[in-house]
């Protein structure tokens, strides 16, 4: 008799999962590629502008350990733009969602 009231307690236990696997039985859930390739598709400039401030970042380090510190400046100033062509992308996509979902 106390071999079924603790499976009786154990079953109890897990309600949750039972609960849960009906909540999300209908969902998809995504990798990580499959979010990242949604992502890129969504908004396709911020991928490039940090690609652009990585560059620009890479190639102002390189110059300024070469002791070029024209060209180290310049490339510090190229990497500044990228960041804020990079934060302009991102608002933009933002504010193009949020438009999307009052629609």
């Amino acid at each position: 008799m106390s071999d079924n009231r603790k499976n009786s307690e154990s079953l109890d236990d897990l309600d949750w999962v039972r609960f849960r696997e009906d909540l999300y039985k209908g969902v998809k859930v995504e990798t990580f590629s499959e979010k990242f390739v949604r992502k890129v598709s969504e908004n396709p400039a911020v991928p490039l502008g940090t690609l652009a401030t990585v560059i620009a970042l890479s190639l102002g380090l390189y110059n300024f350990h070469k002791g070029n510190t024209v060209m180290s400046q310049y490339m510090m100033r190229a990497r500044v733009g990228a960041q804020a062509f990079t934060i302009l992308s991102m608002v933009a996509g933002f504010l193009l969602v949020a438009r999307k979902e009052k629609i």
